[in-house]
């Protein structure tokens, strides 16, 4: 018997012409391990939503939807809170009590468990999920990737059949992502439970998944095997090719006879099998990122020894930083979760304020109230949230909001709304409410506001978060226009891949201090964990090959060398 079993279903948001979900019909078998991806706003965690009624978003919907061969509709709610589990992007999100060990028992609790069974299955999910030396912390001092880890045990104590997860990294730096992920592969294999999961990182993803769903605007247009995806994707020309793993889009690009590989593994063997049976291909110039603006004698950002706690009593959280940022420069600061990657940018924009050291922009110190030449420098924030800058109603009043003030006419208002919305894609969004769009396309509609204040300055917290493949593509190529105009970009990141693409400099943020920085391309083709599939996949034969344009470049001339 299916575990879901889902029949014609579709779903028309109120006020919405067009359909989030076209006839959608899917068999989901116990202890399946599925991923489910696709464009942002294609309709992935709206699907998700209705395998659980009480997250079923409100709409019109025909259809139908069995789980274990009874309508999900007339399945009760205690037998879904503990068959079911969900977990959201936001662990912040779905975290109800303050300390480790009461949200673990939380749920158990609600469904009426006695003291000794909750203490049993509480103390077994701490013991696997390897929580017991902060069994007793409180929520709040924990990290984002141990928030998350939280969230799941705390849901796997009820021993639910089936696990939904929607983007569940999104938040999380590279290491604790791959940690995370291979966490819910051992329970998949171990507990038998059936994962279903929406993700943007596939590298780590599809290695793992017996079947991969591809959406497109509310339609489900593939169903394979990861491989066998990769392949349909490759031969439609489709957008979501982009977001396959490297090995995947290697393969593609060189168009090799020889079995598509998946994961690093299989592209490092991959690449040893074509190295002894060299092609004659064609020449294809790689995509390299474009050379830094020039700098000017005054830095745009200068930081000297900074040193920053929250409270007094409590450990500092940066450490003596100091740092130097031309104008026109992309800086990117990676580092794992809980290292001050935020409130270095906070500190930077002024909402922070050091106990030791100093911080400067074009010169001037920044202080409360401080200004350059008599104006203020504009500075544009795009924070980790992006629910944080939405005030009004639509979209659009959220983006007339920033430019009230300004002495501009209506005209000239609706212009500058009119042009930003399409530059970033929202112009069909601008009427919704911003609660109402998707992860990516809030993520979106935020950085239209933010680039509406027409910043010198340009902080950007986890500015993909929650981007397809497609619209990164295109943020890039914002980025770099707004570069060209001199205006300096910086950005936190667990993109290591966008980072390593567009960056001029990245740097390593351990401990409250950067512990190195360099060239995007010198920084990540000098790490181990830190750095991209492709480089992992083909430093032992090009160590400085870091994306995969790289890698298929270099293959192409080693490979024409071979042949000649």
């Amino acid at each position: 018997m299916e575990a879901y079993q889902i029949s014609d279903l579709s779903f028309t948001y109120p006020l919405k012409k067009e359909p989030a979900l076209q006839n959608i019909n899917l068999s989901i078998h116990p202890g399946e391990f599925i991923t489910l991806c696709g464009r942002s706003g294609c309709g992935k965690t709206t699907l998700l939503r209705h395998l659980k009624t009480v997250l079923t978003p409100h709409g019109d919907r025909s259809g139908q939807i069995m789980f274990n061969g009874i309508p999900l509709a007339e399945v009760d709610q205690r037998a879904q809170t503990q068959n079911i589990g969900f977990v959201m992007q936001s662990p912040d999100n779905q975290i109800v009590t303050d300390k480790v060990w009461h949200e673990l028992a939380f749920g158990l609790e609600s469904l009426g468990y006695d003291t000794a069974e909750i203490r049993l299955r509480v103390a077994e999910m701490a013991n696997y999920f390897g929580i017991q030396n902060w069994f007793f912390q409180n929520v709040s001092e924990l990290s984002g990737g141990q928030k998350q880890l939280l969230n799941l045990a705390s849901i796997m104590a009820m021993q639910p059949a089936v696990l939904i997860l929607d983007e569940p990294t999104s938040q999380l730096d590279p290491i604790a992502a791959s940690d995370f992920l291979s966490t819910v592969k051992k329970i998949n294999q171990e507990l038998g439970t059936t994962i279903i999961m929406t993700e943007q990182r596939l590298e780590e993803a599809l290695p793992l998944s017996d079947r991969v769903l591809v959406m497109d605007k509310g339609q489900m247009i593939s169903d394979a095997s990861p491989r066998e995806t990769g392949e349909k994707l490759r031969e439609w020309h489709h957008d979501m090719f982009l977001a396959m793993p490297a090995p995947m889009q290697i393969y593609a690009g060189l168009e090799s006879s020889l079995p598509c590989p998946v994961t690093v593994r299989e592209g490092r063997r991959w690449l040893d099998s074509c190295d002894s049976s060299p092609q004659q291909l064609p020449q294809k110039k790689a995509v390299m990122p474009l050379p830094v603006v020039g700098s000017s004698d005054t830095p745009a950002i200068e930081l000297k020894d900074v040193w920053f706690k929250y409270e007094k009593n409590r450990p500092e959280v940066i450490k003596g930083l100091s740092l130097t940022i031309q104008k026109g420069e992309f800086y990117a600061i990676v580092g794992g979760n809980g290292t001050g990657k935020t409130t270095v940018l906070n500190i930077i924009a002024g909402i922070l304020k050091a106990y030791h050291g100093r911080v400067f922009l074009y010169g001037s110190q920044q202080t409360a109230g401080r200004r350059r030449d008599g104006h203020g420098i504009r500075l544009g924030a795009l924070p980790q949230n992006p629910q944080a800058l939405f005030v009004k109603k639509t979209v659009a009043l959220d983006l007339k909001e920033i430019l009230d003030g300004q002495g501009l006419s209506r005209e000239e208002q609706q212009q500058r709304i009119d042009a930003v919305a399409e530059l970033v894609d929202i112009t069909e969004l601008l009427a919704m409410h911003p609660y109402d769009l998707s992860c990516g396309e809030q993520q979106r509609a935020a950085l239209a506001k933010v680039l509406l204040r027409e910043p010198e300055i340009l902080l950007m917290d986890e500015p993909t978060k929650g981007l397809d493949s497609h619209f990164k593509i295109k943020l890039a190529g914002i980025l770099k226009e707004l570069q060209a105009k001199g205006i300096t970009i910086v950005t936190v990141s667990h993109d290591i891949e966008f980072c390593a693409r567009y960056a001029d400099r990245c740097a390593l943020l351990f401990d409250g201090s950067i512990v190195t920085e360099n060239s995007a391309r010198t920084f990540f083709a000098g790490n181990s964990f830190y750095t991209t599939a492709a480089n992992r996949m083909a430093r032992h034969i090009f160590p400085d090959a870091v994306t995969t344009e790289d890698v298929i470049e270099k293959c192409r001339i080693r490979m024409k060398q071979a042949g000649n």
